[in-house]
């Protein structure tokens, strides 16, 4: 909760310091002095009206998503040796970290691979693939489990939803000011909005929106290389190094667009679209963890 006051109190800041700064700039005098009537107040409170709901509201039903997305099922009681076995781990590893012991569940896809997501760090769920348990020993496994605990246990999910809030706000505010100055004082429109306002607002916003993913992007990667040092700690260097490098070895299926940045993996195809990937090269990360090893030694 402190994170998100935190988060929400800057994102306020931010939105009162850019109303002010656009009045000092004259920016308001000069959209008055051309016939225009943006009221600026009104803007920044519906941006972050509009920039924050989206945000939450995906968190808050993404364990719900994530179930109903990937067909995922919570194990209530386990049916089985590895089963069991599995809420051990996560239990064991939930003390360790210091948090609520999550919901634990199984997808049925023969890929390896797993996630975690959840409104916050006492309320999530860990999910494992059937793929990942058929095809990886015991001690990879519970490295990428470790991995995905660290992602809880860091609130990375909370994080990247608020760093994700700000940049919607942005860029609905900035959209719809550059909108604004297109249909009132470059096309002199006076009466209510023309088509060149909605015209220029979705231009703007794709383009606005492309460059805000890049920014969420490279946070998420950045949290990449943290949970696999989670991983290692919970779990052995070793062990997470042999996971990484198993599913080098086979590029997972992906994970729905909302669960992708807290899955184990996911690959950039070209140069280009690695700015829009949520996770670092595993080659990189496995370098990483290789080298905080040999230093460790």
């Amino acid at each position: 909760m402190q994170r998100i006051f935190l988060f929400l109190i800057t994102n306020i800041a931010i939105m009162v310091i850019l109303s002010i700064t656009l009045r000092i700039l004259g920016v308001e005098s000069l959209l008055m002095q051309n016939g225009s009537n943006l009221n600026i107040n009104a803007l920044v409170i519906f941006s972050g009206v509009f920039g924050f709901g989206g945000a939450f509201i995906s968190l808050a039903i993404s364990k719900w998503m994530a179930k109903r997305t990937t067909g995922a099922k919570v194990i209530e009681q386990p049916a089985n040796n590895v089963e069991d076995w599995l809420l051990r781990t996560v239990e064991k590893q939930s003390k360790i970290v210091g948090i609520k012991m999550p919901e634990v569940a199984i997808f049925p896809s023969t890929q390896m691979n797993a996630f975690a997501t959840g409104a916050s760090k006492n309320k999530a769920l860990v999910a494992v693939s059937q793929g990942l348990l058929d095809n990886m020993t015991q001690g990879e496994i519970e490295a990428v489990v470790g991995h995905e605990m660290s992602h809880v246990a860091n609130g990375d999910m909370g994080t990247l939803t608020l760093i994700q809030g700000v940049l919607n706000t942005f860029v609905i505010f900035i959209s719809r000011v550059i909108a604004h100055v297109v249909d009132r004082v470059i096309l002199k429109n006076q009466r209510g909005y023309g088509i060149g306002y909605f015209i220029t607002t979705m231009f703007a916003q794709i383009v606005l929106s492309i460059l805000a993913s890049m920014i969420v992007m490279y946070f998420s990667r950045k949290r990449e290389y943290i949970a696999d040092t989670g991983g290692a700690d919970l779990a052995g260097h070793q062990n997470m190094i042999n996971a990484l490098k198993r599913l080098a070895k086979k590029e997972p299926e992906p994970l729905p667009d909302q669960l992708a940045a807290f899955g184990i993996s996911a690959k950039a195809k070209t140069s280009r679209s690695k700015l829009l990937t949520s996770h670092p090269p595993l080659e990189d990360r496995i370098r990483a963890l290789e080298e905080r090893m040999q230093q460790s030694k």
